[in-house]
C-alpha cells in the first residue's frame, strides 16, 4: 500500500478536542499596538468542521483591517485562509495567521480601543470556546 492509499481521516470530535488544546493560549511579542492587552476570540465550528471553515469573532474590541469594527467578525473575504479553507487547515493555524496579520504593518499602525470597552460585545455567558460535536 503507498503513503497515499494509507491516509487516515482522523474522527472530528478527537480533532476538535486536540485543536482545543494546543489553541488555548498565545503570547505577542510586546511590540505592537496590541502589547499589554489580552483578546478574546470565539472559534465556531459547524457540522460540517473541517470541512468548511469556523466562523471567527473577536469578543473583545480590536481595531484590524480584516476584523469588522461593529460585530467582531474576521470577514472571510478580507482574510484568505477563511476563503481559500481546506481540511488540512486548524484552528491553530486560523490562530497563528491572525497573530500574524496583526504583525503587518497596516495593522500595527491603527490605533486600538482604549482598555474597558471590552464589555460592550462580550457575550453575556462570558468567554467560551465553541465547537459543535
Amino acid at each position: 500500500m503507498s503513503s497515499e492509499e494509507a491516509k487516515v481521516v482522523v474522527p472530528r470530535n478527537f480533532r476538535l478536542l486536540e485543536e482545543l488544546e494546543r489553541g488555548e493560549k498565545g503570547i505577542g511579542d510586546g511590540t505592537t499596538a496590541y502589547e499589554g492587552k489580552i483578546f478574546q476570540l470565539k472559534l465556531f465550528c459547524g457540522k460540517d468542521y473541517p470541512e468548511s471553515p469556523p466562523s471567527v469573532r473577536f469578543q473583545t474590541r480590536i481595531n484590524m483591517a480584516c476584523v469588522n469594527p461593529e460585530s467582531g467578525v474576521v470577514e472571510p473575504s478580507l482574510f484568505p485562509m477563511l476563503t481559500n479553507w481546506r481540511r488540512e487547515y486548524t484552528m491553530e493555524d486560523i490562530l497563528v495567521k491572525l497573530k500574524k496579520e496583526m504583525m503587518t504593518s497596516h495593522n500595527r499602525k491603527l490605533v486600538q480601543p482604549p482598555e474597558g470597552t471590552e464589555e460592550a460585545r462580550a457575550d453575556p455567558k462570558g468567554p467560551a470556546k465553541c465547537c459543535v460535536m
